[in-house]
């Protein structure tokens, strides 16, 4: 079938992501909104909603030649008004031309009839046909969530590029009702960093030097956001606002912002507010779920992204769980990066952990200060989704490793082997590392504080496992490791360090 050749004004029906089609209209995108680069896309005004959204080609479809087929399999309220919307638009268009060619009539002379015009924006205001029981979105007003207001069932009948789902309560995927100019672009790396250019087409930035422990850098002069103060947010942040950042912080319990603001940083309300007051904005939470609802859910980020806004994704997360965010985040005219990384809460204390990122590669390069403040080296790995696979291969490792570390202390308790002379001699061996030699004394000493939690690893285990299984790779070391730690969180040690798997072996 040949393609479709879509044009200003033309009706559609569009589909993002995950998410269920919904019928719109083509329209011109606000003049500071850059269209995302990449795939050809086009700018959507969705009826019966002031959502907007940047919608690759492929996911568009005509309204007309799909009209039947979509009211068959799509049984929503708020589908049906979206529908009937599309249909009092086209009544009044055509309205207008009948009174149009009625001026002609009434001076005798004959006017030919007229294709039905919509090639250009109509003047009229969308927001006359909502629900008037409907409220307005502001920053100040984010809720409710836009699956609330459009209760669209999914198009299950419908051939779209990605298959579609079940309703989903994170439907918060556009509004774009607001715009602002793009912030201008930051300072260029310092010359201070080393770039590496690898064979592979990835890109290393590594600092010449401990710059979070000899405090050299220049700060930039971008307001920073960060999101989530745990084991690793927290020494994150100390460092940022260490280095001189402008930082405004959020967390879910909010009594963890009061050191940070002591120190200097500002208080956020909720993370559509950071995400709109800041230039930047990292997140750092415990799994994908966390991510998704960050951004995705009640005055989640998603509402304070307007063009030109930064998002760092930190968290460590599947790479499907990137691909969504980073849809959803350029759509509205963000810029999105993810920046997972690797390392522990002493190194992220320390400034020193290895940051791994992926996407936006001009947002990598605006990030140069904030990266060199808070790792010792920082590696960027193209398009987005890249790091978070790096990072569960790596999480994967550890996690395998230290499970085995564990096994080898215990089968030498048992076999009347001393562990302290077992650990001595590995230390002497090739196979000698801080890592290493910190785990086992404090499994000797039955010091299980988090330094990354039990329950943390155990889930990059199994998103590890899952990326093999859809990439038809066995990972079989991976699946028996991820067995044992499974056995250590029915044990209660989901908040203990990595290193308490060592109990699943003594139970």
């Amino acid at each position: 079938m040949a393609a479709v050749h879509l044009r200003i004004g033309d009706l559609v029906w569009g589909k993002l992501g995950r998410y269920p089609p919904w019928p719109g209209k083509i329209v011109s995108p606000p003049k500071d909104l850059k269209k995302p680069r990449g795939k050809k896309c086009h700018f959507v005004k969705f009826f019966g909603t002031e959502d907007h959204a940047w919608i690759k080609v492929e996911q568009l479809k005509p309204y007309h030649a799909h009209k039947e087929e979509m009211i068959k399999i799509n049984k929503g309220k708020r589908f049906q008004q979206a529908v009937d919307a599309v249909e009092d638009f086209l009544k009044k268009a055509k309205g207008k031309e009948q009174n149009s060619d009625g001026k002609g009539d009434s001076k005798g002379k004959k006017t030919p009839n007229k294709p039905l015009k919509i090639l250009e924006e109509d003047d009229e205001d969308l927001s006359a046909l909502k629900d008037p029981s409907e409220k307005d979105l502001t920053d100040s007003d984010p809720e409710p969530s836009a699956l609330e207001r459009l209760g669209a069932g999914p198009g299950s009948g419908f051939k779209w590029e990605s298959s579609p789902v079940k309703d989903d309560p994170h439907f918060h995927h556009f509004l774009l009702s607001q715009s602002e100019k793009p912030a201008s672009s930051m300072e260029p790396i310092s010359k201070r960093l080393k770039i590496i250019e690898e064979a592979t087409g990835s890109t290393s930035i590594q600092a010449a030097d401990s710059t979070a422990i000899n405090g050299s850098i220049t700060p930039t002069d971008k307001r920073i956001g960060f999101l989530g103060l745990g084991l690793m947010g927290s020494g994150i942040v100390s460092n940022l606002l260490k280095m001189g950042h402008v930082v405004t912080v959020w967390n879910r319990t909010a009594e963890k912002c009061d050191l940070f603001i002591q120190e200097g940083a500002r208080l956020g309300r909720t993370p559509a507010e950071v995400a709109s007051l800041c230039d930047i904005t990292f997140s750092c939470v415990s799994d994908p779920k966390a991510a998704r609802d960050l951004v995705l859910g009640p005055s989640g980020v998603l509402q304070g992204i307007r063009p030109g806004k930064c998002y760092i994704e930190m968290s460590t997360v599947d790479p499907e769980t990137i691909t969504e965010l980073s849809q959803v985040i350029t759509s509205r005219g963000g810029r999105f990066l993810e920046a997972p990384v690797a390392g522990s809460q002493q190194l992220s204390n320390d400034g020193m952990l290895v940051i791994l990122a992926a996407g936006d590669r001009t947002v990598y390069e605006d990030c140069s200060s904030c990266f060199q403040a808070m790792g010792k080296t920082s590696f960027f790995l193209g398009e987005a989704g890249n790091a978070a696979r790096m990072m569960l291969i790596l999480n994967m490792v550890q996690g395998s490793f230290m499970a085995t570390i564990a096994e080898g202390l215990t089968l030498a308790q048992a076999t009347g082997q001393s562990q302290q002379t077992f650990l001595d001699i590995l230390c002497q061996g090739q196979m000698a590392s801080t890592f290493v030699d910190q785990k086992c004394q404090n499994i000797l000493q039955g010091n299980f504080k988090p330094d990354y939690y039990l329950k943390h690893i155990q889930k990059d285990l199994r998103l590890a496992i899952s990326m093999g299984d859809m990439a038809n790779h066995p990972t079989p070391m991976a699946a028996a490791a991820n067995e044992v730690y499974k056995r250590a969180k029915a044990l209660d040690q989901s908040d203990n360090d990595i290193s308490a798997v060592y109990r699943a072996y003594i139970h």
